[in-house]
């Protein structure tokens, strides 16, 4: 047993370094004109939680696994942000309705923070910009929640309740289902994309995102650096800034279409 499991992990890594990796500046950047065709100049894609029942969780740990969906204490033990505090992670630049920014963002629902990194809906929109604002965000946020219903219907073991006692099998299948998901993704993706780019590869179009990789010859990030990182991903007024932005933005690239 645990042979076939050093077996088992080792072919996981290996497929890891390739459908587990962390996007790469290319990637970056074909997610940023997406989102910058979609309305959303900066924004690097969806963020939620998808919790998987553990049938025979331990009695002395429930309620670290059985929480409510979205749930923000398991954002607060998430390392997503890890890269940018640690300086690791790729500069992006995006200008919206005028005003320049130097942080991607991910689109939210209403149980995250408001910090400088998520754009939440406005959950009662006054007038006409607002609610169309509001209508373009929940759409576009419906890619995470198809992901993990194409997951759980893709894969039957992560819909049901997990039955495994071992904390490290279940992991185990979670990443093997992941790796898989996203291969059948990569294989499929020219069938349907439904954004094309190649206005911007092309020249004929000018990007207001863009992407650079770190510069890795810099001085590895002291504590005062990393606070300060922190204190700008949590900036309350950064954000209502950004959302204003966002709001006219969407109003001057899809309002005319909500008119005729």
């Amino acid at each position: 047993m645990l042979t076939a499991d050093l077996r088992k992990d080792s072919e996981i890594w290996e497929m890891k370094e390739e459908y587990l990796r962390r996007p790469t500046t290319e990637d970056l950047q074909r997610l940023l004109d997406i989102g910058e065709i979609r309305g959303f100049p900066g924004m690097v894609g969806s963020i939620d939680c998808m919790h998987w029942e553990w049938k025979n969780c331990p009695t002395a740990w429930k309620g670290q696994y059985t929480r409510t969906l979205n749930d923000i204490n398991v954002f607060d033990r998430s390392p997503i942000f890890d890269d940018i505090l640690q300086g690791r992670a790729p500069r992006v630049q995006y200008v919206v309705n005028g005003h320049q920014y130097d942080m991607a963002y991910y689109l939210t629902d209403g149980i995250y923070p408001k910090w400088s990194t998520f754009i939440q809906s406005i959950s009662l929109p006054q007038g006409p910009k607002a609610e169309l604002f509001a209508k373009v965000q929940e759409s576009t946020r419906k890619d995470v929640e198809r992901a993990f219903g194409v997951l759980q219907s893709r894969f039957a073991i992560v819909k049901n309740p997990a039955i495994l006692w071992d904390k490290k099998q279940i992991g185990m299948v979670m990443r093997t289902c992941i790796i898989l998901h996203n291969m059948v993704v990569e294989n499929e993706r020219n069938g349907y994309t439904q954004y094309d780019t190649s206005e911007f590869e092309e020249g004929t179009s000018t990007r207001s995102s863009n992407v650079d990789a770190p510069n890795t010859s810099e001085m590895p990030p002291n504590l005062a650096n990393m606070l300060l990182i922190r204190t700008h991903l949590r900036d309350r007024q950064l954000h209502e800034r950004l959302k204003n932005d966002l709001v006219e933005n969407i109003w001057n690239k899809f309002g005319n279409d909500e008119d005729e």
